[in-house]
Parts: C-alpha cells; sequence; structure tokens
C-alpha cells in the first residue's frame, strides 16, 4: 500500500535531485509497509537506509548550492542538520523499543513534501543557471562532473 505519492509539483526541475527524491519518497512507503506488517528487523534496515540516504542525498545538494553560490546556502543547510537530528532522535527511540511508526511517518511525509515545495524550489533556479553557465565552459568538465568530484573528493568524472 502506498503511503506517499510523488506529485508533479515536487519537481524542481533538477533531475539529478528529483530522482533523488522520488527514492526518498519510496524508502517512506517500504518503511510504512514495514510498519504495518510489523516487521521490526525490516523497520530498522529501512530506517538505516533512509538516514543513510537523506544524509548523502543533503550532502550532495549542498554542494550544488555552494557551487551555486547560493545566498541562503547557510540556513538551508541548517534545517538539514535540524532534519537529521530529528530523524537520528527517532531512530534512538525506536532502537529503545519504542513505537514511534505514526508519529515518525507523519513527521518524514510532511517535512518532505514541505521541504521540497518550499526550500529546495528556492535553491533550484541558482543550482539550474549555474549548471547551465558550467556546461558551456569547456574548461570546468560539466556541472556534473564538478558536483561528483567535490562530493567523491576531487576525482573528475
Amino acid at each position: 500500500m502506498t503511503f506517499m505519492a510523488w506529485q508533479d509539483d515536487l519537481n524542481t526541475g533538477i533531475k539529478v535531485i528529483d530522482n533523488q527524491h522520488r527514492r526518498i519518497v519510496e524508502m517512506i512507503n517500504h518503511l510504512h509497509d514495514a510498519m504495518e506488517h510489523r516487521e521490526r528487523q525490516d523497520v530498522s534496515d529501512i530506517l538505516d537506509e533512509l538516514v543513510d540516504y537523506t544524509l548523502s542525498h543533503f550532502t550532495f545538494e549542498e554542494s550544488l548550492m555552494e557551487d551555486a553560490g547560493y545566498e541562503f546556502c547557510r540556513a538551508h543547510k541548517r534545517v538539514h542538520e535540524v532534519f537529521v537530528k530529528r530523524v537520528s532522535e527517532y531512530r534512538m527511540r525506536f532502537r529503545a523499543g519504542e513505537d514511534i511508526s505514526k508519529e515518525l511517518l507523519h513527521t518524514l511525509s510532511h517535512w518532505l513534501f514541505n521541504h521540497i515545495r518550499n526550500d529546495d524550489k528556492a535553491i533550484a533556479d541558482s543550482v539550474r543557471r549555474h549548471m547551465r553557465d558550467v556546461g558551456n565552459d569547456p574548461h570546468e568538465g560539466g556541472w556534473l562532473s564538478r558536483a561528483l568530484g567535490r562530493f567523491f573528493g576531487g576525482a573528475r568524472y
């Protein structure tokens, strides 16, 4: 059963980011299914995967913002930090045996959709403009190459 459905107004116009957001929605749906079936180990595994994937997504998104010179990058990073802390607290409560399922799913769905529709949409123009500018510079190697190089430690892709 689908808990969250992707909606077109969630698209930022940055394919790599949109694909990552879709993957997060899929993980939330898997988490919902595991919780409904009371598969505690599956819930634990999916929760860990969701936290790890979200951290890597945030890091990638932040590198794109920094490269683009997005003026509110620091504030956006702070929103990410607060969310990571909140989800980590849910994971600790879950590991301690508390039933956090309804609260967690409510938080994840509302936070994610609001964050994408507001915060991520706000960065989209700056990032797309930067991607276009870097893509037109033959010395830069393209925006994806730069972003991946920065994200994975300097190598060009």
